[in-house]
């Protein structure tokens, strides 16, 4: 199926301001998606994957590894599409207004009640075809956190929070998902 490119680049998505009211704004094939600001119930789970995954890089000692909530990624600039993870694990310095696909380690996507199949698609698809080594998928207290095998991403875990588990990642990340809600 011919799918045409929009028409924003990457450097007109770098260009465009902020939403004032916390939307995200993303660019997917040249166009611009606009999700509404993420609710408590979002942020809750976000706090708590960040503190995990800063927790573990710590444990690991893993200095040079930046964990960071809600970045742009310039995820292709010939695909002109550009994401804003939830969570991000990059090993680069944090001090950037964007940062480049091949920095980013270990994406996190906390799913809401509004994000359709499309999209949850379109974004696995484009983080494995940036090359992201790990890709999380979160509807709390359910979690699967998946590992890039060739062009596409394998399932390596499934847990609906029935109790810790250890998350694979650039560094191992004990969790339990129930604690997410």
């Amino acid at each position: 199926m011919d799918h045409p490119l929009g028409p924003l680049t990457i450097e007109d998505w770098l260009a465009t301001a902020s939403p004032t009211d916390g939307s995200h704004l993303e660019l997917v094939l040249g166009y611009r998606h606009v999700t509404p600001p993420p609710s408590g119930s979002h942020q809750y789970a976000v706090a708590g994957l960040y503190r995990a995954l800063e927790d573990a890089r710590d444990t690991a000692g893993r200095a040079e590894l930046s964990v960071l909530p809600g970045i742009g990624v310039r995820i292709s600039t010939p695909w002109r599409t550009a994401l804003i993870p939830d969570v991000a694990m990059l090993d680069t310095d944090p001090h950037h207004t964007s940062f480049a696909a091949e920095n980013l380690l270990l994406a996190v996507e906390v799913w809401s009640p509004g994000n359709t199949r499309a999209e949850r698609d379109t974004k696995m698809a484009a983080y494995a075809g940036a090359g992201v080594p790990y890709l999380w998928t979160v509807e709390p207290p359910k979690l699967w956190a998946y590992r890039l095998a060739g062009t596409g991403y394998r399932q390596e875990l499934f847990t609906e929070g029935g109790g810790p588990v250890t998350l694979p990642g650039p560094v191992p990340v004990p969790l339990d998902p129930s604690r997410l809600c």
